[in-house]
């Protein structure tokens, strides 16, 4: 039997769970995530790339290139033409977008966060690797790939 289990909304079928593990991950750290963005973001000048998560072989962060979103979209015969939506329509000001990568599936997590990304930059006050080492370790900590 497939489906939820009551009370927890997590999956049944182990090779989902991941899913519900990035997402209560990147909830429970929105504005650290948003500090992280903002920061990859000035760093690679505004590039139009994305953060990434890839659980393989362990969590860890990674930074999409735009086109190399749009070359994977061509490879699987557009069906990921609504990740590309996402990923052109993305305002780095006002949100945070997330793929997560596991083998061979995707996950995609935007939200909004109040502060916006380049105050919670600020308010992070720490340089991007630190805040990148500190978010990777939960990471691990939270979500099995």
């Amino acid at each position: 039997m497939t489906g939820f289990l009551p009370g927890n909304l997590q999956p049944e079928k182990v090779e989902d769970r991941w899913r519900y593990e990035l997402a209560d991950f990147a909830k429970a750290h929105q504005q650290e995530l948003a500090a992280l963005s903002w920061g990859l973001w000035l760093e690679n000048q505004h590039n139009g790339s994305v953060m990434g998560i890839d659980l393989q072989p362990t969590p860890h962060f990674i930074y999409c290139p735009k086109e190399a979103v749009l070359k994977l979209n061509e490879t699987v015969g557009s069906f990921l033409q609504e990740v590309v939506g996402i990923v052109e329509g993305f305002n780095p000001e006002t949100e945070v977008l997330l793929v997560g990568i596991n083998q061979g599936q995707l996950k995609v997590i935007e939200f909004v966060t109040e502060p916006p990304p380049p105050q919670c930059f600020e308010m992070i006050s720490t340089d991007v690797d630190t805040l990148l080492d500190r978010l990777e370790q939960g990471l691990q900590e939270r979500v099995k790939g």
